[in-house]
Parts: structure tokens; sequence; C-alpha cells
């Protein structure tokens, strides 16, 4: 699989972050920087992108936005570049977003902005004798995008502690290896390495599926109890409270992107292609934009549970009293959980 998307590297990130510190105007009203991983998860993004979505809302109200766009690989690279300045909004999985929320509660007040959609991800194996969780052993490899701490490998946590105790959730922890998603997906495919298993995601899992050495294991919504939120987007207190104009727009072009995919996936599946670049078959794209267990939408759905059980485990110290805890005010008017 070729990517031809420049893919922002955690020492590239390091060095912008040195750049952004020195700047006094890294996060001035007017400019907002943005990184997203790879993936149809991230297809509300590439709406707003494809459709200059920011900037249409940003003339609106009188102002003109510059937009800087990044890809990262994982989320311990987005929530350090954040906190570094280097990036104004990040996304990643539910788990990582409330640990840096945690984390900064009453420094930097990291909160998620919205959800970037409900989609399930489905744990992969090329390995004919893993059919459950109790079958993984130490020989199998399990390649997820952050190791221990992201969306996948909390997931799996979760999951670990119901079947093995509380105890033991960080069971499968040794044998997860971080690794972005299109290294996985040409891993699992091609076969023969120590990768013979990968925690995946939407468009991967469907592409791996495609071959007949690869099974699921199990599915996020099995272990969440139905559709719940993949990804977020999230920022600090700063840059939401200095940038209303900017946040808005943002926020805006968000909504409309929804209902621009909802309205028309097959051309939505078109935008993914342009914008991510990708070499999938239109029609394999059209055929997971269209996934009835998929929901492009930036509310909220069961991020709570995490919040609940990663505080249950110890990962989180403290117990949020709702999802509107963690989210900033703009996303509360909506149906969330």
């Amino acid at each position: 699989m070729t990517l031809k998307r420049s893919s922002l590297t955690l020492l590239a990130a390091s060095l912008a972050a040195a750049s952004a510190l020195l700047s006094p105007g890294a996060q001035a009203e007017g400019k907002i920087s943005i990184a997203q991983q790879f993936g149809i998860g991230y297809l509300i993004l590439d709406v707003v992108r494809d459709q200059h979505l920011i900037e249409k809302h940003g003339k609106e109200q009188g102002l003109d936005i510059q937009v800087e766009w990044n890809s990262i690989s994982g989320a311990t690279a987005m929530n350090e570049s954040l906190l570094a300045g280097a990036l104004d909004v990040v996304s990643a999985g539910v788990p990582p977003m409330l640990t840096l929320w945690e984390r900064t509660k009453g420094k930097q007040n990291v909160k998620a902005i919205a959800s970037l959609g409900s989609m399930p991800n489905y744990l992969l194996t090329n390995n004919p004798n893993v059919k459950t969780l109790k079958d993984f052993s130490e020989k199998d490899r399990i390649a997820v995008p952050a190791a221990g701490v992201g969306f996948q490998s909390r997931t799996l946590q979760i999951e670990t502690a119901k079947q093995f105790g509380n105890a033991n959730y960080k069971k499968f922890d040794d044998i997860s290896i971080s690794l972005a998603h299109p290294d996985a997906t040409a891993a699992l495919i091609a076969g023969g390495s120590e990768i013979n298993s990968h925690f995946s995601s939407p468009p991967f899992q469907y592409q791996e599926l495609l071959n007949p050495n690869v099974h699921k294991v199990l599915s996020s919504y099995d272990i969440l109890g139905g559709q719940a939120t993949f990804n977020v987007l999230y920022t600090t207190q700063k840059f939401h409270d200095e940038n209303p104009k900017t946040y808005k727009a943002f926020y805006a072009a968000l909504a409309e992107a929804e209902k621009i995919i909802k309205a028309d996936k097959p051309a939505a599946a078109k935008a993914y292609i342009r914008v991510e670049q990708s070499k999938l078959p239109l029609d394999l794209v059209e055929k997971i934009v269209q996934d009835p267990e998929i929901d492009f939408t930036i509310v909220p759905q069961r991020t709570y549970i995490y919040a609940e059980k990663l505080q249950e485990l110890g990962v989180l110290k403290n117990k949020a009293d709702s999802w509107k805890d963690y989210f900033f005010e703009e996303a509360h008017s909506g149906n969330g959980s």
C-alpha cells in the first residue's frame, strides 16, 4: 500500500513544537493546525478539508482562517505535539483523550471537541489457531497504533479485565507492538512476519478480511455493548477560549461535513480517495461508508464506558461525573453519551 500523504513523525513533531514555542503567534485567531491519523475514521475531516469548510465558515464571520493539516500515527505523538504547542487540534481514540484530560486538569485543561464517528474496530489474525482472546499466546504479536495506551490497546484491556480479571488487564500488552495501520495491514496480508494479528480499523480491516487467511477474533462493539465512538478531536482550554471565531468555524465545519456525508455517501467516498490519495477501489470505500455499523456523527456515543472502566482499572485516577465533563460545551447540545 503506497501512502503519498506526508506522515509527521514524532521527531518532526518535536521540531515543530520547538518552532511553535518560539513563535508568539502560534495560536493567533484565524489560524488552526489540525492533525489526523490514517483511515476512514477521519472521513469527516477529509470532507472538511476537501470542501474547505473551515475557511467557508470563517468567512461567514469575517475571518480568513489559515488551516494547516498534518498526519501523525499514534496517540502518544498526538498528545505530545498538542501539549508542546506544535498543534492546535489533534485526534485519537477516546482513551488517549481521557488520559490527557485527566493529566491536564487544572493546567492546560484538554477536552474533546467532537466525535469523528462511531465505527467498529476488529481484532484480526492470520493465525488459524486463534479463535478467541484466550487462544493468544506469548508467540503471537498484535499490532496496534499505540501499544498499551491507544484506543485499540485500552479497548483490549477492558475486555481482558472482563475475561481474566482486573488484575490481569495488561495481559496482552507484552505481545502488542506499536505499528501504523497501513504497515500492520501490509504485514498481516503478506504473512510470514512476527506480526500475525492486528487490532485494526476501517478501511484497513475490510481490506485485510479480503484475504482468506485473515479472520476476525472480536469487534470493539462486542466489548462496548453496541455502536460507540471511535475517534475524537480535542484541544486545550487556551485554544478554545482565545480563538472563539476560529473554534466556532471549525465546529460548524464538522457539523456540515456530517450532513454532507449522510446526504451523499458515494460522493463522500470519492472525497476520501481524493484527500487520502488512497489506492483502494472506489466500490470498497463506498461499501465501507455505507456500512450500517458505521455512523459518521460528531455526537459522542458510549464514550462514558471508557471513563468508567478505565477508572475502575486504575488507568484514570478520577471518575468523570458524565461525558460532558471532558467535552467542551459546544458539544453538549447533542444527545451524547
